[in-house]
């Protein structure tokens, strides 16, 4: 009879052979049904097996948060100057705060560790009282994907308009939203209206400065401050050919990622008048979101607002290349209006009524015999199902020119073979 620690010896070396025999294998992305609606579901990227790496090329367009720190972001990291941020004695998060909130326009900003808690403090803080109602797009990222925070954490009601294909609202339809029956006890208190600059779901779309204009007045008349969801701000200011001040004069708080096109590991900056800040600071405490020595994440913070906003423009024009792939595709398999392709988030819609989004990504994501013949080695493109029975994908500092023209020969590929497929 084998010894206990025997045993424990030879269950490691079964599982080691197995695990080598599957990693002989090259998985394409899984993809669930109800993933087609929330992408987020979807398990992670393939293993590619160590053999053939050299053979394969991975062009990961499944979001702007698969960036990774390059060796400049790492060294500032690195040789960051910290202290206790709970304190206020940590001079990298401190001097992000002021460059950030100088950037935006603001009095002042508040470093925090990610999007979510941004826009959750600001909900908090402009909604005082449990009951109180928040204004939001029915497909806003902080209605749809932040697990309902607002109320579960916050104890404030979202009432929804609805969203347009250019991610702005009808502004009627606002102040129809609006509640004036305080302090009937019926009735929930209208507190807070809320953007999201660029609008995710809805592919990227960058709201219009006259828009913006509009909803400041609305809720000046009304006594409600505004607040912008502006994850990806940069990319609409890139977009525009603004500052980021001149789209925030119309809002008076922003929520602003530095961890999706922006290329930093982890953070984002909120930002706003300086007492809000003073409140927001309490939250944060009480959200888990307190840092000690946050300056060494604050470091690449610093670095991705100095040094890697214009090179968007990159992503920009790489996403309007590919979407014109898309429609110059033989066979036509694709559709997409190339007007609302304006920064690095692309959605389109597959042509061919036999194809679903979820086939479809996983043979742009599957690596066949064919393929290194045919391109010179193999392309895996990771893309997600998306919603509306669309296809999302989004470019980012990781996609390069010639990463984006891989892309499209395997897209070519794949048309060709679905085309095959059909006259068989």
């Amino acid at each position: 009879m084998l010894t206990f620690s025997a045993r424990v010896v030879l269950q490691c070396v079964k599982d080691a052979a197995i695990a080598a025999k599957q990693s002989q294998v090259l998985r394409p992305v899984g993809v669930t049904q109800s993933s087609a609606r929330f992408y987020y579901n979807n398990p992670k990227r393939p293993n590619v097996d160590p053999a053939g790496a050299s053979h394969v090329r991975t062009v990961d367009l499944r979001s702007d948060t698969v960036t990774k720190p390059g060796p400049a972001m790492r060294q500032a990291m690195a040789l960051a100057e910290v202290g206790d941020d709970v304190m206020g004695e940590d001079p990298t998060v401190n001097e992000l705060q002021e460059m950030a909130a100088e950037m935006f326009g603001m009095e002042a900003a508040l470093f925090v560790p990610s999007g979510t808690m941004g826009n959750l403090i600001a909900v908090m803080v402009h909604c005082r009282e449990r009951g109180d109602e928040v204004i939001v797009g029915d497909l806003s990222h902080l209605h749809v994907y932040e697990q309902g925070g607002s109320a579960q954490l916050a104890g404030v009601h979202s009432r929804t308009l609805t969203n347009l294909p250019d991610g702005t609202f009808d502004l009627d339809q606002l102040v129809s939203k609006i509640r004036h029956g305080y302090p009937d006890p019926h009735f929930p208190r209208t507190r807070l209206i809320c953007l999201e600059n660029t609008h995710n779901i809805q592919g990227g779309r960058v709201l219009p400065l006259a828009f913006l204009k509009e909803v400041r007045s609305v809720a000046d008349e009304h006594g409600l401050p505004v607040h912008m969801d502006g994850a990806r701000l940069m990319n609409a200011a890139v977009h525009l050919g603004v500052s980021p001040a001149t789209i925030l004069q119309h809002t008076h708080t922003v929520s602003v990622c530095m961890s999706k096109g922006l290329g930093a590991p982890i953070g984002s900056i909120l930002a706003g008048p300086q007492d809000f800040i003073s409140r927001a600071v309490r939250c944060r405490k009480a959200l888990g979101g307190g840092m000690r020595q946050a300056g060494i994440i604050a470091a690449a913070g610093k670095l991705a607002l100095t040094e890697m906003v214009d090179r968007m423009e990159e992503d920009h024009r790489n996403v309007k290349t590919f979407a014109q792939a898309l429609l110059d595709c033989e066979p036509s398999l694709f559709t997409l209006d190339l007007a609302a392709v304006e920064t690095n988030i692309l959605r389109f819609h597959l042509g061919d009524p036999g194809l679903s989004q979820s086939d479809f990504c996983e043979r742009m994501a599957q690596v066949g015999e064919e393929e290194e013949a045919s391109l010179g080695q193999g392309v895996q493109v990771l893309m997600y199902p998306h919603v509306g029975g669309s296809v999302r994908a989004v470019w980012h500092l990781g996609i390069s020119q010639e990463d984006t023209q891989m892309a499209i020969r395997k897209l070519q590929l794949v048309a060709k073979q679905l085309q095959q497929s059909r006259v068989k």
